[in-house]
């Protein structure tokens, strides 16, 4: 249960920064947070990671719905299952953050991101995350970390 509670928590927590995003930036402004360490900017990403398939948001759309599904199925039958805290946390934040970002391209056709990185190098520095994209990076690797530590 708290596992889902948690997937709960992140979306919403993602959904509340977006629409306050939404409403009180504008698409280019840049504010520095933490000092300088990070950089609140609006982006809309109408694709996938780095606005790959932007040209075809609908299929990019559903294919986000059909791998949180197959996810969220995933997810539900890991609660038979004892132990495995780190694959059911790692999948837990996975979720939480693919449902933020899947409800974004139902909703609103495109992706809110909002925080970058201040580096030197101005590829890196023009990629816009969000906090569903770290969920679901941590995630990933929290499960990965999980089934290794199950097999090993």
């Amino acid at each position: 249960m708290r596992y889902a509670v948690l997937s709960v928590l992140i979306f919403l927590l993602d959904l509340g920064i977006k629409n306050r995003i939404e409403d009180k930036r504008t698409e280019g402004e840049t504010e520095e947070l933490l000092n300088g360490k990070l950089l609140l900017r609006k982006y809309h990403n109408k694709g996938a990671m780095l606005d790959a398939g932007e040209k075809r948001s609908g299929l990019v759309a559903l294919i986000s719905l059909l791998l949180t599904l197959a996810m969220t199925v995933v997810f539900l039958l890991t609660f038979s299952i004892k132990g495995g805290r780190l694959l059911k946390t790692g999948l837990a934040l996975l979720l939480g953050g693919a449902y933020s970002n899947t409800y974004d391209r139902l909703r609103r056709h495109y992706v809110v991101d909002y925080v970058s990185f201040p580096v030197k190098n101005q590829a890196v520095r023009r990629i816009v995350f969000n906090i569903s994209d770290f969920c679901i990076m941590i995630g990933a690797l929290c499960m990965v970390l999980g089934s290794l530590q199950e097999t090993g």
